[in-house]
């Protein structure tokens, strides 16, 4: 009989489980403070859990830490993990450290059905969601690499993690069931402690499930726009032709409607030379986010295998940045980190098995349907 791995509970889910084991609910609280607070794998260590239950722990759970298989780092400081999960397969993590933050940067699925025309991840197709337990267990991961048993909060200096963003392969909400309880272990007092302006989930548009989140927990949200027309967006971001950008921005502007007037929809946008860079798009973006809250994120295309696109010049970017600020749209440059070991955005691959891409065609939508109602 397999053991339950702790990772893939949130505290209510917790409280439930030990419920079901005949124990007191804040028993599962202690232990969720040991494995987050302490950054303690060993249930022999947590001293304050009375030792009958300390065995019966050993042979009914697991806090299942995934193997890695190699870890590289940048010049500029920018850590990847790769980490294995079964099956062969494996997924990418990456640490940026930055002056004031340092950002942890995970995976939700292995692969991506999503298959957007720029991006790495989507070229290497789609095998399977991660579980809540695979996804969380990677910050715990990172935080044990870079602070031992600390706390996060008691980190110190550039390996901190204060940001985690769900930014790394796959589509986050097309794994909705097992991303929202990882959410809810970032954000808890007992779990990792951040704060919800901390934790940004990127889409590339699934609309129920963008609307869905909005009801669930209140984190930051990144939208994967890198186009402001549909006929553009189409050939960039596939989904686009099942939710149109009219679709799309309606949601941005739900997802933030009661929340506070500082806050705001983070719009990515990669910059591919002669394909979505002209002041053409500059113009439509400005008339798309018109009147909006909405930051833009213009992001230098980060090159792979075989692509067939290119990073435009820096003046190029910098005239398209200059443009929005000018018109009322803040814009800023994403600083690329990361790219001498393949670890900026879009570049992320992993080891993918059994890729699903070929044998479902090029249509994604049956695929994020799998897992993800």
């Amino acid at each position: 009989m397999s053991k339950l791995n702790l990772f893939g509970l949130d505290r209510e889910s917790l409280r439930e489980q030990f419920a079901a084991w005949d124990e007191k609910p804040y028993r599962a609280d202690q232990v969720m403070q040991w494995i987050y607070g302490r950054g303690v794998d060993d249930f022999a260590a947590m001293s304050n859990v009375s030792k009958s239950l300390r065995v019966k722990l050993e042979e009914v759970a697991e806090i299942s830490v995934p193997e890695l298989v190699t870890e590289q780092i940048s010049t500029d400081g920018t850590r990847k993990w790769v980490l294995r999960l079964d099956g062969g397969n494996a997924v990418e993590t990456v640490f940026i450290p930055e002056k004031d933050r340092g950002t942890l940067c995970i995976s939700s699925q292995v692969g991506c059905a999503l298959d957007c025309s720029f991006c790495s991840t989507g070229k290497q197709g789609f095998n399977r969601n991660m579980s809540t337990a695979e996804i969380i267990s990677q910050v715990w991961f990172a935080n044990r690499s870079m602070g031992g048993n600390k706390p996060l909060h008691e980190m110190k200096g550039r390996r901190t993690i204060s940001n985690v963003v769900f930014m790394g392969m796959g589509e986050p909400l097309a794994n909705y069931n097992e991303v929202i309880p990882a959410i809810k272990i970032l954000l808890d007092d007992f779990g990792f402690g951040l704060s919800k302006r901390r934790v940004t989930v990127s889409t590339s548009g699934l609309v129920p499930f963008m609307d869905r989140m909005h009801q669930e927990v209140d984190v930051a949200l990144a939208v994967s726009l890198h186009a402001p027309t549909d006929e553009l967006r189409n050939e960039l971001v596939p989904i686009n032709k099942k939710y149109p950008i009219s679709e799309l921005m309606a949601a941005c502007d739900r997802y933030i409607e009661g929340k506070a007037q500082r806050a705001h929809i983070l719009y990515e946008y990669v910059m591919l030379d002669g394909v979505n860079d002209s002041m053409v798009e500059a113009k439509a973006l400005v008339k798309l986010l018109a009147g909006r809250q909405a930051k833009v994120n213009l992001i230098p295309f980060n090159p792979f295998p075989d692509t067939e696109y290119k990073r435009p010049q820096a003046l190029r970017i910098r005239t398209f940045c200059e443009y929005l600020n000018s018109h009322g749209v803040i814009a800023t440059t994403r600083r690329t980190r990361g790219d001498d070991i393949d670890a900026a955005c879009g570049q992320l691959v992993g080891r993918v098995k059994n890729r699903q891409r070929q044998r479902l065609g090029e249509s994604p939508v049956r695929l994020y349907r799998q897992g993800a109602v």
